[in-house]
């Protein structure tokens, strides 16, 4: 349910203020960006608890995706650029399996154990 919640309140609150609030797709996604930099700087400076911040920065995610998604998609004379859901969508996978494959090949994020 969770999931489900942030998934359509995320996508729904990055459409209000790209389209309600007019502030358009470009720069609410850099806004949604920003305030997740700067819950990073709050955790790695401020102390900000993970916990707290994980889920803060996993909300905002939602919004950012949706808004740099329609700004991708969307037509230009709606502010965007005109890409489509197609190729905005093979964007996004692609995306996310050159990560995963990085990930997995580099061994980001794994803890090194010292065998003795």
């Amino acid at each position: 349910m969770a999931i489900l919640f942030t998934f359509a309140l995320g996508t729904a609150s990055g459409d209000l203020v790209a389209e309600a609030f007019g502030l358009g797709y470009l720069a609410s996604g850099i806004l949604f960006g920003m305030i997740i930099a700067s819950l990073t700087f709050g955790y790695f400076f401020l102390g900000l608890d993970p916990i707290l911040g994980f889920w803060l920065a996993y909300i905002f995610t939602r919004p950012l995706g949706a808004s740099f998604g329609d700004f991708l998609s969307q037509p230009t004379q709606y502010g965007g650029l005109g890409l489509g859901t197609i190729i905005t969508s093979a964007l996004f996978l692609g995306a996310i399996i050159a990560i995963v494959v990085w990930i997995s090949l580099t061994r980001r994020g794994e803890d090194q154990v010292a065998v003795s």
